[in-house]
């Protein structure tokens, strides 16, 4: 196993917006998005009194980080699940609450990389793309089994896609001669159903691959789901850092951090109340981008939108 299979993206500037809340003895972190275990390693390597619980529902991923982890003991406590059962991977642990939170969004290196799992169109392989290999729906049973018009709303809703109608019509009437077992069967039909002008516009396939990986994970749902949960899993003083690499997760997690760092009083109260104030303090103003220097070294840092809040300490 080697550790340079996955270069954590914008790994410095994780750390140093965490280490005010887990710089301390008995500091426990979760790493919800824990993939082969980079951010969690520098994090132990860098605060040695630190527990982290790391997260993730892809079974090849916790392997790998288990063996990269074993060094550091039971300061590594790895849980198959969800990233969305974080108040249940703390109960299994025995945790009430934590001092920090990473999620680093999105597919992973691993994920990427393994060709077999089906994730990179421009690589033939089987219309896989679980996360969790235990999980029943992969993208061919997708193709085979939705209808032309859910085909059509997940393009447009999950790859924000303005060719999803064509491509949902040409997929319908592929399958009904030939079911669609590899990736690039699917490459081969949306590319013909693409207008020549807007080939050159990048992949025409991308959007696609990107909705389909996101609805054989229901990403988003489980997005929407996680963060509150992260967010209330925080101690006083406890920070979370949120890496996203495209729009609507982003979106998501914008308007859950700010709904929780904004006041509830009605407009014209004089005196705010302390159920009205609000419960967390954003840390970085609109979306931190990577640098160009980082883009550079590592080219999977070029989306990248780093947000990250702390629970507000109340005065006694």
């Amino acid at each position: 196993m080697s550790n340079d299979i996955h270069t954590p993206v914008k790994l410095d500037r994780t750390i140093e917006l965490l280490a005010p809340a887990i710089d301390k003895p008995g500091a426990v972190a979760i790493d919800a998005t824990l993939g082969m275990g980079g951010h969690t390693e520098a994090l132990l390597t860098r605060f040695p009194e630190l527990t982290v619980i790391g997260l993730d529902r892809d079974l090849e991923a916790l392997a790998i980080a288990g063996e990269r982890l074993a060094p550091f003991g039971d300061r590594a406590r790895l849980v198959h699940t969800v990233y969305d059962r974080i108040d249940e991977a703390l109960d299994s642990v025995g945790v009430d609450t934590v001092s920090g939170i990473l999620f680093d969004l999105g597919v992973s290196s691993l994920q990427l990389d393994r060709t077999e799992r089906g994730f990179a169109y421009s690589k033939d392989a089987p219309l896989d793309m679980r996360m969790d290999s235990t999980s029943e729906l992969t993208a061919e049973r997708v193709l085979a089994e939705y209808s032309e018009a859910e085909l059509r709303r997940i393009f447009y809703e999950y790859g924000e896609e303005k060719l999803s109608p064509r491509f949902a019509k040409k997929i319908v009437e592929r399958r009904a001669e030939q079911p669609f077992t590899r990736s690039a069967d699917l490459v081969d039909v949306i590319a013909r159903a693409t207008p020549a002008a807007l080939q050159r516009a990048g992949h025409p396939a991308k959007r696609v691959f990107q909705a389909l990986r996101i609805e054989v994970n229901q990403e988003l749902s489980v997005l929407q789901r996680a963060i509150p949960a992260a967010l209330d899993a925080l101690e006083p003083g406890g920070r979370i850092v949120v890496l996203a690499y495209q729009s609507l997760e982003d979106r998501i997690v914008k308007r859950a951090l700010q709904a929780r760092s904004t006041s509830t009083a009605p407009a014209g109260l004089p005196v705010e109340l302390p159920e009205h104030r609000p419960e967390f303090r954003l840390l970085v103003r609109g979306a931190e981008l990577a640098s160009e220097e980082e883009k550079a070294a590592n080219p999977r840092a070029t989306p990248v939108r780093l947000r990250a809040a702390t629970r507000i300490v109340r005065p006694e």
